[in-house]
């Protein structure tokens, strides 16, 4: 049996949530787990799921409302104990600043570029892979 990766996905958008999905396809990388998605649409969707656990790694909409995922990042990453690594989906280039000070792990540019999304997703989940060997 193959491992798994449960990865949550929040956006308000459910365009962006397929997005996601697809840029995301069965798995990131070869040398990735297969990827099971799920899907959230409101903060406290998201703080449920965290609380629950087994997320491996958070992709949050930037955009997203009433609570941008940089807000939430930021919340997350103070409020949950061993908080999953967060993949930011960001409005353009020049947000990369305030990636950072959400202390996301990564972010891409939104609409989502396949390529640069995959590979973002597959270095966040292989470095969770090796803290958790």
């Amino acid at each position: 049996m193959q491992p798994t990766a449960t990865v949550l996905v929040y956006s308000d958008d459910s365009t962006t949530r397929e997005q996601v999905r697809l840029a995301t396809g069965r798995r990131p990388a070869p040398d990735a787990p297969v990827v099971e998605i799920l899907e959230c649409a409101t903060p406290a969707a998201v703080i449920k799921e965290l609380d629950r656990g087994g997320i491996d790694v958070c992709v949050l909409d930037g955009e997203a409302v009433p609570m941008g995922g940089m807000g939430m990042c930021r919340q997350i990453k103070d409020e949950i104990f061993n908080c999953p690594p967060v993949l930011l989906l960001i409005g353009r280039p020049q947000d990369a600043w305030l990636a950072t000070w959400s202390r996301a792990d990564a972010a891409v540019t939104h609409p989502v570029d396949p390529v640069e999304f995959a590979s973002a997703l597959a270095s966040l989940l292989r470095r969770k892979n090796l803290q958790n060997v």
